[in-house]
């Protein structure tokens, strides 16, 4: 191995030639290193990585996958996968090779994650976020699998764990919501984003992209074309969520007369955001409100919830409620469903009173 001494800096590098994917000879120097195996270690890793080669580390595979599938996602997609490929895959699976972990290996895995509990709070880890830990190693393995020929993705085999965030849903009534709404007005400017939220269905980070502009006041419409996020200290303005996210969103004639108060009420108007803050900070003044209508607390994101659930109740489809809200497909709309358990009952006294009616 072509790895020598740095006696200046007392460290070692490696010095080294390579072929790269045409078959041109290559040479690459990579200094810096506190020990001779760790530039031996670098240089056999970084020949596999050029040659596709699968006889290497899960860490280092997960550099391939990062390299391969990144410049496809959204800055704040990649954020919240390093941290889960950081702080939870590589510190259990980094050393070992990506064709040597096994079923067994991931479900000693997912023992270990299901008998968390936080030592300050004595809980476990929410569901939801297991099922992103699992959701998320699949995926690296399965794209060994589809690009990189492993044979088969051992983490199916083993058994998902966790729920998908569908299933957790959590949702105000329109009840709770106005009481929330009524402890809300002492503090006006969040008074309007809430109302917003709420009769809209739109996504926080669509909320806090909005500009004066994105209001059209002659049709009462909201244009949702982009999305606030906060990423390693900096902020950015970035596409929507999905595909289907850009719309045009219809507001109820009330909100569009408090958007015109908001408005009158703002100095700036020059094409600056609508409603400049952050996610935190609405999370804590929604958690005040909460407090003072003497409601159960919810995130943000379950005012979304809320709206597709009144929704539901007033009767609109699946399709029309998708298009509103953004989904993809129908298929995400459909998953709420579950947050109805009357729903039954009342589908049967409507069916009984058409029977009535009938014998009469």
């Amino acid at each position: 191995m072509p790895v020598y001494k740095d006696k200046k800096h007392n460290t070692w590098y490696a010095k080294f030639c390579y072929k790269d994917w045409r078959g041109n000879t290559r040479f690459t120097t990579k200094r810096g290193f506190a020990a001779k195996r760790d530039a031996v270690e670098f240089e056999s890793n970084f020949k596999l990585h050029i040659a596709g080669n699968l006889d290497m580390t899960f860490a280092e595979f997960c550099k391939v996958y990062r390299e391969d599938h990144y410049p496809r996602i959204r800055k704040s997609t990649i954020a919240a996968k390093d941290h889960i490929i950081d702080q939870r895959l590589i510190p259990y699976f980094g050393r070992l090779k990506i064709t040597e972990i096994k079923a067994k290996d991931i479900v000693k895995w997912q023992n270990e994650l299901l008998s968390y509990k936080n030592p300050k709070t004595g809980k476990p880890y929410a569901k939801t976020y297991l099922k992103k830990l699992h959701s998320e190693l699949s995926a690296i393995i399965n794209y060994a699998v589809k690009y990189y020929d492993l044979k088969e993705n051992p983490v199916r085999k083993a058994g998902s764990i966790g729920l998908s965030n569908a299933e957790e849903m959590n949702f105000w009534t329109l009840d709770e919501y106005l009481r929330f709404a009524d402890s809300m007005m002492e503090e006006p400017f969040f008074y309007y984003c809430f109302e917003v939220l709420y009769w809209t269905g739109i996504r926080e980070g669509e909320l806090l992209a909005l500009t004066f502009d994105d209001f059209n006041f002659e049709n009462n419409t909201i244009s949702i074309t982009k999305s606030f996020q906060v990423l390693k200290g900096e902020e950015i303005i970035g596409p929507t969520k999905t595909s289907k996210g850009n719309r045009v969103v219809n507001m109820p004639e009330r909100l569009a007369d408090e958007m015109k108060d908001y408005f009158s009420m703002c100095y700036d108007k020059s094409n600056a955001r609508a409603f400049p803050t952050g996610k935190s900070v609405l999370m804590r003044a929604m958690k005040r409100g909460s407090d003072r209508a003497g409601i159960k607390k919810i995130r943000i994101h379950d005012l979304r919830h809320s709206h597709i659930s009144l929704l539901i109740i007033l009767g609109f489809s699946p399709v029309d409620i998708a298009k509103r809200v953004g989904h993809e497909s129908i298929t995400i709309t459909l998953r709420y469903a579950h947050m109805f358990p009357n729903a039954q009952k009342q589908m049967m006294n409507s069916l009984n009173s058409l029977m009535d009616g009938e014998k009469e």
